[in-house]
């Protein structure tokens, strides 16, 4: 889903009782097999970082959503001692898009 902070704000309150605006979540599928889950994107964060760091708003979702998907899989960057980190650099490499999420955090 791509929405607005807004949305993004209540879903994070809602679902992580974060009272702020995200650019990105992700909501692991309990499921079925073969659903990776849902991600939820905020196009007014992402038009913002799109600008922030010179890419353009579509090669800033495709980041987001890159980063939603690997936690879809299971991965978290703040307790996998690097791991979501290099995944996320292989697979900005592979369809050539800019500097990452964790690497913005950690520059």
């Amino acid at each position: 889903m791509i929405t607005d902070d807004r949305e993004l704000r209540r879903l994070n309150r809602e679902f992580l009782q974060n009272d702020y605006p995200t650019d990105v979540l992700s909501f692991p599928s309990e499921a079925q097999e073969g659903d990776l889950g849902e991600i939820a994107i905020s196009s007014g964060r992402a038009a913002a970082q799109a600008a922030e760091f010179g890419h353009s708003v579509s090669e800033e979702i495709q980041i987001l959503m890159l980063h939603g998907v690997l936690h879809l899989i299971g991965m978290d960057h703040e307790s996998d001692a690097g791991e979501m980190s290099r995944a996320e650099k292989r697979w900005r490499k592979r369809f050539n898009l800019p500097t990452g999420l964790i690497e913005r955090v950690r520059a």
